[in-house]
């Protein structure tokens, strides 16, 4: 018997989002441990609001919504507005009821820049960090640093010289999107700059590459299971990977003697001595050897089986690279001004985290 498609418009549901959704659903994992971690940063979230005044989105909300802006590639705030008026996994997630209003796109980043002030990102890594080492997912020792290329929300035509920024001369004048010759021009950072995004610097990450207006994000990862430990972004220079490495290698807590790998880009007489320094075994790839020059790690390193060991596991972080480009949306940056991009890094850094997290916790002991 063929059934009726009559359309029953407005009725009630006595069923609510959370029974909506499976119970082995992949995103309750991710949901139990962000709940945990926002319940940490509670008391942060106090400090940052008035006692008076018209209510803010809640920053778990919001925390929560941009959770699933990385983790299912939305490439805009609007479209994830979207998303919450009728995506119920997304209402649930968020902690909306099917009747809760959805914020406009505007309301929802002007709130989500307060967070911004507040150094959220960085506080919400940390604490999912901490989740990862409770569940003994860490590892203390054998650490793995690199950085890849962040390419700008700007285009090469803003990048002006800085004592004359106006438009340069174009084939078109009157075209809205002229068609602009840098042929034969000289362009540097020390004479030109970006109008869209001044934070951002002309930068190739090798040669023959073509040049981007760009950022450096870097990371440091554990060999264990490839978990990010440290994040974070900076201008787009030739020594920009090797001072943010040492940076973050210092902030290691000291539980002892712990190795560092990365590729040959770090394989340099002045950082390996600045690792050395610290008492951090140098586990970089070796620089082939050249007429011009050779490799900073000698036989005393190469011959012991831990240092075979890192160059296997130093292949991890391409996996977190290549999740927060292509899941996390941070190939092409979606916003500008290096403190803005380095929130949205970090914050991506720990959505990796709880992916991986999830994965890890779900394997049989």
């Amino acid at each position: 018997m063929r059934g009726d498609d009559q359309q029953t418009g407005y009725m009630f549901s006595y069923v609510s989002p959370d029974e909506r959704v499976p119970a082995d659903h992949p995103l309750r994992p991710i949901r139990r441990m962000t709940d945990a971690v926002l319940a940490r940063l509670s008391p942060r979230f106090d400090r940052l609001y008035s006692d008076i005044g018209r209510p803010s989105v809640a920053p778990e909300k919001l925390l929560r919504a941009l959770l699933l802006q990385a983790l299912y590639t939305v490439r805009s705030e609007r479209l994830l507005m979207e998303q919450l008026h009728y995506n119920l996994l997304f209402r649930w997630f968020v902690g909306l009821s099917m009747d809760d209003p959805v914020w406009t796109p505007t309301v929802f980043s002007k709130n989500r820049d307060r967070l911004l002030e507040g150094d959220i990102a960085q506080a919400f890594f940390l604490e999912v960090r901490a989740e990862a080492r409770a569940a003994g997912l860490l590892s203390d020792e054998h650490f793995t640093v690199d950085g890849t290329l962040l390419e700008a929300w700007a285009s090469q035509k803003s990048f002006r010289p800085k004592d004359d920024p106006d438009d340069p001369p174009s084939d078109d004048a009157t075209s809205r999107n002229p068609t602009v010759n840098f042929r034969g021009e000289a362009r540097a950072n020390d004479t030109h700059q970006s109008t869209t995004d001044p934070d951002a610097r002309l930068y190739k990450k090798a040669s023959g590459q073509e040049a981007k207006l760009a950022y450096l994000g870097h990371v440091l990862t554990e060999n264990r299971n490839g978990l990010i430990i440290d994040a974070l972004v900076t201008h787009a220079t030739g020594t920009a990977e090797r001072d943010a490495a040492g940076a973050m290698v210092a902030d290691l807590p000291a539980t002892g003697r712990v190795t560092v790998g990365g590729d040959k880009n770090y394989d340099t007489k002045g950082f390996v001595h600045q690792l050395r320094e610290m008492g951090v075994t140098p586990h970089v790839a070796q620089y082939p050897e050249t007429p011009h020059r050779g490799s900073a790690i000698d036989a005393r390193t190469t011959h012991h089986p831990g240092y075979a060991v890192s160059q296997q596991k130093r292949k991890l972080v391409e996996q977190c690279f290549g999740w927060m480009k292509t899941v996390g949306l941070l190939r092409k940056l979606r916003h500008r001004g290096g403190a803005r991009v380095n929130w949205i890094f970090i914050f991506t850094a720990a959505a990796f985290n709880l992916v991986r997290m999830r994965t890890l916790l779900a394997q049989p002991a």
